[in-house]
């Protein structure tokens, strides 16, 4: 097999590829892929969108058997808020994505296809060496993540399935361009989702590369299929910060789900986007009373450590007690009984708890009930 620096990337990612399942033959050896929202009509010889997924006479190839990144993180850094706290994930991602964002974080991955500065050389692993590395490090979780885990979700799931069945909790961090098939493909092994609902209007999707439309769907579909949905919204001046557009986002989840944890997170400058500011403290908790003032129960600025007090922390809707405590992404108290209620009062909390098992990073067992 050819060297990154023998032959250009795409040939180098050819050679890791399988036939996907994800899609439909067409006249003429042309295919009609589901994986994202794009609905990409392929013809023979042609990528998709996402530059991944290509047409090989009538046959969509996809991604399969490498990460081009890898790390053990905190769940609370995918962010989960509301799932396991104190957990470790193992992140895995692949390469390329369905968006070109300008404010992209992982462009080192998303971007390798598109952007000639880009590129992360891809490592061949096999799902079950995915499993091991996990169950090496402890972690509970394995998240599909850092490209846009839609367009490789057949490798998402071969990894799922090995994952699921030694006992890990398998969870997607994705720009949410779903598709009714791709997530009726997914959801029998993701337990977890997280979307990145980027604004409210189609201005702010074209520029991404996307249409508002889908986003708002897969979060609803994700929600009628059972899986723990959190979204979050990067608060970019400029972009995407008006009182109009935060207030939709708002009121669109609360007539999901007030329950739905909306994370709003602060931006800093990054890959092409460079030009609007960083955003302050005050923006943050702007949008917080906006999505107070919507109905949501839970709304978590970041970004900050330690800017927004308990507001990082999870409270109960009913005596607003703090449940799990937080600085950044590090759990600082834990009061959420075994079956999932307040400590203090009773109310339900809704997520994926622990139960008896609540036990923190550090191996020791966090507190549940309030001390008198």
């Amino acid at each position: 097999m050819p060297s990154l620096k023998e032959s250009t990337l795409g040939e180098v990612l050819s050679a890791r590829t399988t036939e996907g399942e994800l899609y439909e033959k067409l006249e003429n050896n042309a295919v009609r892929c589901f994986a994202c929202g794009h609905r990409c009509k392929i013809l023979n010889g042609l990528q998709g969108i996402c530059k991944v997924r290509y047409n090989e006479d009538g046959v969509l190839r996809v991604p399969r058997g490498y990460a081009a990144a890898l790390q053990v993180d905190p769940i609370e850094k995918k962010p989960f808020f509301h799932a396991y706290p104190g957990a470790l994930a193992l992140s895995f991602g692949m390469l390329g994505c369905d968006y070109h964002c300008g404010y992209c974080q992982n462009w080192v991955t998303s971007q390798a296809l598109r952007d000639p500065v880009a590129g992360a050389p891809p490592a061949d692993l096999e799902p079950a060496d995915l499993v091991r590395l996990a169950k090496r490090h402890g972690a509970k979780v394995i998240t599909s993540t850092y490209n846009e885990p839609l367009i490789t979700s057949e490798w998402a799931v071969e990894v799922f399935r090995e994952a699921k069945d030694a006992g890990l909790v398998c969870s997607y961090v994705s720009n949410g361009n779903g598709t009714p098939e791709v997530l009726d493909y997914i959801a029998p092994y993701v337990t977890l989702y997280k979307v990145d609902l980027k604004g409210f209007t189609q201005k702010a999707y074209r520029d991404l590369g996307g249409q508002l439309e889908p986003v708002l769907e897969t979060i609803k579909g994700l929600k009628q299929r059972g899986i723990w949905v959190e979204t979050v919204t990067l608060v970019v001046p400029g972009f995407n910060d008006s009182d109009q557009e935060l207030t939709d986002i708002a009121e669109f989840l609360a007539s999901v789900d007030r329950d739905i944890p909306w994370h709003i997170t602060a931006f800093h400058q990054d890959y092409k986007m460079t030009s609007n500011a960083n955003t302050d403290v005050r923006t943050l908790l702007r949008a917080y009373e906006i999505g107070r003032r919507a109905g949501l129960r839970y709304i978590y600025p970041g970004n900050i450590p330690g800017a927004f007090g308990d507001r990082e922390g999870t409270h109960c809707p009913s005596c607003d007690a703090v449940v799990i405590g937080r600085t950044g992404f590090r759990v600082t108290s834990y009061h959420i009984t075994a079956d999932g209620t307040c400590g203090r009062c009773g109310t339900a909390i809704p997520g994926r708890w622990d139960g008896d098992a609540a036990v923190g990073r550090d191996g020791v067992p966090r507190p549940v009930f309030f001390q008198p």
